[in-house]
């Protein structure tokens, strides 16, 4: 297992990373009140809330492919690990402007932290993940 990612930290990397993901997916799906209370978001969006949930299933359920299923693991799965850095990304970017710059719905801005830091954190790790599985990734 350690081999497929070229060592022990990337490993590590990977692990924290998707765990966290599936922490957020299984929050915004099953304890999807518990999640809208937290942030003040009104029950009618609970759809749309559970529909970002499924997008980070599917994340979730690709990594554990990668990790457990898939014969060459990690080899040549760029796509994968680009795509996944480029929604933190996008979800990072759009949430600086959501929180910082337009504040609409921003009830209390304290609070709402949690949506820059969050995917800040799963940017870093996945661009982490890109660098330093670079040679495996990209390699067919």
């Amino acid at each position: 297992m350690i081999e497929k990612f070229n060592n022990i930290y990337y490993l590590l990397i990977y692990v924290i990373h998707f765990a966290g993901i599936g922490i957020y997916a299984f929050q915004t799906i099953f304890r999807t009140r518990q999640f809208c209370t937290k942030f003040e978001i009104d029950d009618s969006a609970f759809t749309m809330i559970r529909f970002v949930g499924a997008f980070m299933t599917g994340w979730v359920i690709m990594a554990l492919y990668v990790m457990f299923i898939r014969n060459n693991g990690v080899v040549g799965a760029g796509s994968f690990f680009n795509l996944v850095f480029l929604q933190n990304l996008c979800i990072f970017v759009v949430n600086c402007y959501s929180i910082l710059i337009d504040k609409t719905g921003i009830k209390n801005p304290e609070r709402s932290r949690e949506g820059i830091i969050a995917p800040l954190i799963f940017t870093t790790l996945s661009a982490a993940l890109c660098y330093g599985l670079a040679d495996k990734i990209y390699n067919y």
